[in-house]
């Protein structure tokens, strides 16, 4: 399944969890960390559980974030997954891959089976990005770069300049791993052309989805992140070229075409068949 948009909605809100699953979101992430004050949580647990079990068969990834291990995780899985079963779960602020393991732990403890998606957000989990992206329970990286900026005391700007290198490090570290990397979130939803410009950005280097904060964000990224005709003609040109070339170098339109160009255009056709 695509991970193009990956739409948080807040654990503790019973109708935007259950309207979440219709924003043609490919994931749907029901939050129980930052959207959720540390007063509501528990009420959030027992939302979290019951919605689980009524949204029944969707066309979305339904995910849940939890708490950091350590800091209300156990409760999470105790009490929002004690009765029904995530397509995935999220592990904020994860540091290394011990987390991942402490997660995979708890989740194993109560019966739960599914894949983890690590966000990384801090100045030692970029560090750490490749051992995390490494963990046979990861299925993909998350990049936020909110989080780290406040980690390292950086200044965010509209360029992201600050968090370009952590944001390169990740890609390579999912890739590196063979999972998919996914994009930090854009904050002004009311920005729709900031938002295609970081998103189509993010292509550019590698990323395979966003996160995104409002159900306004979905249809720009799930469009950015989705093949244009003319990039899925030229990938398939590519690719028929090559079965006629029977191993040798080619030329398509104009350019000579060798194997980096031939994975490239796989990679577009996958992205457009995922879509």
């Amino acid at each position: 399944m695509a991970r193009r948009s990956i739409l948080f909605s807040p654990g503790d809100d019973p109708e935007k969890l259950r309207k979440s699953v219709r924003f043609d979101a490919d994931v749907v992430v029901f939050d129980l960390e930052d959207a959720v004050v540390p007063d509501r949580k528990p009420a959030a647990r027992e939302v979290v559980r019951d919605a689980l079990g009524d949204v029944g068969a969707t066309d979305c990834e339904v995910c849940v974030r939890v708490n950091p291990v350590g800091s209300g995780a156990t409760e999470d899985v105790r009490v929002a997954l004690s009765t029904a079963r995530p397509d995935s779960v999220l592990l904020p602020k994860t540091g290394g891959a011990d987390d991942v393991t402490r997660l995979r732990t708890l989740l194993s403890e109560a019966g739960v089976d599914c894949p983890t998606l690590a966000l990384v957000e801090s100045a030692a989990g970029v560090l750490h990005a490749e051992a995390i992206a490494a963990h046979e329970a990861t299925d993909a990286v998350l990049f936020g770069a909110e989080d780290l900026a406040a980690d390292v005391g950086a200044t965010r700007t509209p360029a992201g300049g600050e968090v370009e290198h952590a944001r390169q490090h990740v890609v390579l570290a999912a890739r590196a791993a063979g999972v998919s990397p996914i994009d930090t979130h854009f904050p002004n939803y009311t920005d729709d052309a900031g938002l295609r410009a970081e998103a189509e950005r993010a292509v550019e280097l590698g990323y395979d989805g966003k996160l995104a904060v409002h159900p306004a964000q979905v249809a720009v990224i799930n469009d950015a992140f989705t093949p244009s005709a003319d990039r899925v003609a030229r990938a398939e040109r590519i690719l028929a070229a090559e079965s006629a070339a029977d191993g040798g170098v080619f030329v398509v339109d104009g350019e000579m075409i060798d194997a980096p160009q031939i994975r490239q255009a796989e990679r577009v056709l996958e992205r457009a068949d995922g879509s």
